[in-house]
């Protein structure tokens, strides 16, 4: 105990303020220009993605890692030169990461997921798409979770391991797409006439493609009717209004010609506040 006593009498509390002055302003410095350099150099290099056009959803990917191991750097700097050792810091860091992987398993797999889905990029933002089911188009890709905007406006939010494991449908992926129209016509009616009338309607429209042609194919032979599909190849970008032009077309022209089904399903749409949604549905199925 009194050698504990004298050790102590030994100590210069001067020297011991100063030197530790001395590094906590030190620390302080390396915090301070270090955490203002992790926020601006991942901006400089957004110029240069954006010069080198790089897929947004993958810049972004690249910003936000190169923040976070700058900043990871940093307050290894700053620990170091404070005094703690680098070493036993990584081992820390090691330990406590080995952990922490083991309580977050299925958010590791998210990340895993996510890193897979911004570097292999089955789809970019704004493609339309159809995953787990849910179709929609990207809006944005996380590390965690990727949303969708459904063409109803609504958000979907799915986990990145879910997508991964499920087949993704990219609707925008190719240039052109292909309309399909099943038509039912009678048992007594001409096949070959049938097929001359929806080829008629195809071709009469101004973005259905020459190459590849339309053609008319028998697809099954129903309880009350032998079923026919019009496939027609338009632009990608002129799908879904094109596709509605040749349903009303294909329902006119058959009508005409005295073949096919007289009834025909439309949709109504109309695009109202999410809190009226409910209300007014009903209303509109009534006035209906």
């Amino acid at each position: 105990m009194t050698e504990l006593f004298e050790r102590a009498r030994g100590i210069d509390g001067v020297s011991l303020l100063t030197a530790w002055g001395e590094r906590i302003l030190g620390v302080l410095v390396i915090l301070a220009i270090g955490l203002w350099l992790a926020q601006r150099l991942p901006r400089l290099v957004d110029r240069v993605f954006t010069r080198a056009r790089l897929d947004a959803m993958f810049a972004r990917f690249l910003h936000n890692l190169l923040r976070a191991a700058l900043t990871v750097l940093v307050w290894v700097a700053a620990l170091d030169y404070l005094g703690v050792p680098s070493t036993s810091l990584f081992a820390i860091i090691g330990a406590a990461g080995i952990a922490i992987g083991l309580a977050l398993r299925d958010s590791l797999a998210n990340i895993a997921a996510g890193v897979m889905l911004i570097t292999l990029r089955p789809f970019r933002n704004g493609d339309a798409v159809e995953i787990a089911g849910q179709q929609g188009e990207v809006e944005q890709v996380g590390i965690f979770l990727t949303t969708l905007r459904t063409f109803s406006n609504h958000q979907v939010t799915l986990p990145n391991r879910q997508i991964t494991d499920a087949p993704i449908i990219n609707f925008t992926a190719r240039t052109t797409r292909r309309i399909e129209i099943p038509v039912g016509i009678g048992y007594d009616c001409n096949i070959a006439e049938a097929r001359a009338v929806l080829l008629a309607v195809a071709g009469s429209h101004p973005n259905v493609l020459k190459q590849p042609a339309s053609d008319v194919v028998v697809s099954a032979l129903g309880d009350n009717s032998v079923d026919l599909i019009l496939r027609a190849w338009v632009a990608t970008a002129d799908f879904a209004s094109t596709r509605s032009d040749l349903v009303e077309a294909v329902h006119r022209e058959t009508a005409k010609a005295g073949i096919g089904d007289n009834s025909v399903d439309l949709i109504l749409r109309a695009w109202v506040a999410t809190a009226d949604f409910a209300s007014t549905r009903s209303d509109l199925v009534e006035a209906v």
